[in-house]
């Protein structure tokens, strides 16, 4: 027997709450969670589309503010779609915000197959660029294309692949994640 007296009355009072249940705590995890699925599902079904963008007016632009051959490509089928271009004239903000040590000028596209190629042309501090354009590739034997020797490049990791032509002018980097062979016909539809 306790010593203590028993309480009289009701229970305190709590303000007039209930007392939680389990499936209370349930039934609020389903009220969030079902919306987050929903909208989950709604943007990630599905590819997401690639934006073309429009590259003629830089690449006239380009043309119009450099002496030498700004090259971009003709007759390519509408299966390959343009995605970036850039005109970077020397000494304005460039992709790291800092100016550019060289006009550059940047197309990229995306084949049939959903691979990324991208054009580069650069006039000054041009193994800086090399380096950058080619994920510092490293010497992997030449290509003769037309009249034109090009050097292969490669990744370390085997993964990315660049034709490289210096010339007095520019300096032409063509780079994807593809074989040299696919690079090659890229090049042969380039035109100034």
């Amino acid at each position: 027997m306790s010593d203590q007296p028993e309480p009289e009355g009701p229970p305190p009072s709590h303000g007039g709450l209930k007392k939680a249940r389990p499936t209370d705590m349930v039934w609020s995890l389903l009220i969030i969670a079902i919306p987050l699925v929903i909208i989950t599902f709604l943007f990630t079904r599905g590819e997401t589309p690639v934006k073309e963008v429009d590259w003629q007016a830089p690449l006239a632009q380009a043309r119009s503010e450099v002496d030498w051959p700004v090259l971009a490509p003709e007759g390519l089928p509408d299966s390959w779609v343009p995605i970036r271009v850039s005109w970077t004239p020397e000494g304005s903000p460039g992709l790291n915000s800092q100016p550019s040590p060289r006009n550059q000028w940047r197309l990229g596209f995306l084949d049939p197959s959903q691979i990324y190629i991208e054009l580069n042309q650069g006039d000054a501090e041009i193994d800086e660029f090399i380096a950058e354009t080619t994920r510092e590739g490293l010497p992997d034997g030449i290509s003769q294309i037309g009249e034109d020797t090009w050097d292969r490049l490669v990744t370390a990791d085997e993964r990315t692949r660049a034709l490289v032509l210096r010339t007095s002018e520019v300096t032409t980097v063509v780079v994807g994640d593809t074989d040299y062979s696919e690079l090659e016909t890229y090049v042969t539809v380039l035109e100034d």
